[in-house]
């Protein structure tokens, strides 16, 4: 069985853009794997993970850790697992609450007083 060197060439040539082909689609979709997750917990940041994906293709693969990082930080139950803490006010704080309305009550008094005041004083001038 005889094959041809030029058949060859053609075989060689076929299997090269085969690998060339595989391998864009693998460096793609490795870089899309952040987004992949972003998507799956629903990241309110999203788009921009997706963005800097590509961007990070032509900064020679530097951010892509980064944007995986960053894809894991949310998550849809714990939200960025920053906890919120309600804080009540204390008996004390209560208090001196009450005490700062009353004192306000009591300058509104005095402040309509000193007005009659002075409101008696101009007719009698006058």
């Amino acid at each position: 069985m005889h094959i041809e060197p030029r058949m060859l060439d053609f075989v060689a040539l076929g299997i090269f853009v085969v690998v060339a082909i595989f391998l864009v689609y693998l460096v793609i979709y490795i870089h899309d794997i952040p987004y992949e997750i972003a998507k799956k917990r629903n990241h309110p940041h999203q788009a921009a993970i997706h963005a800097a994906g590509w961007v990070s293709l032509f900064l020679m693969h530097t951010i892509w850790p980064f944007l995986w990082i960053w894809a894991y930080l949310y998550s849809p139950e714990e939200g960025w697992g920053v906890e919120k803490v309600a804080v009540e006010p204390s008996e004390e704080f209560r208090e001196q609450l009450k005490k700062l309305d009353t004192l306000e009550k009591k300058v509104e008094k005095l402040e309509a007083e000193l007005e009659a005041k002075e409101a008696r004083a101009e007719r009698k001038e006058a």
